[in-house]
């Protein structure tokens, strides 16, 4: 035997239902936090900075250059694939 049961009901009152506690105001307190850290984190961030630090030196020439033979490669059609 099968039963299908649907209630109608939002979140809110889902919670208040199972007795489960409001932690909107919790949540709110926390987003603002970490906004706040993550805007602070980007004013001292320097994207060229960034890229030399995970790059080795000549990694983005290097990285460039494959995805401009990659590129080249899918648009040349007439090149057998099967030849690499």
């Amino acid at each position: 035997m099968k039963v299908n049961v649907e209630i109608d009901m939002t979140p809110e009152e889902a919670r208040k239902v199972m007795g489960l506690p409001d932690v909107s105001t919790l949540q709110e307190a926390f987003v603002a936090k970490m906004q706040k850290r993550m805007m602070a984190a980007l004013d001292g961030c320097d994207p060229q900075a960034l890229l030399k630090a995970w790059m080795p030196q000549g990694g983005f020439d290097q990285f460039q250059k494959f995805l401009w033979e990659g590129a080249k490669r899918a648009a040349d059609p007439k090149k057998d694939r099967s030849e690499r």
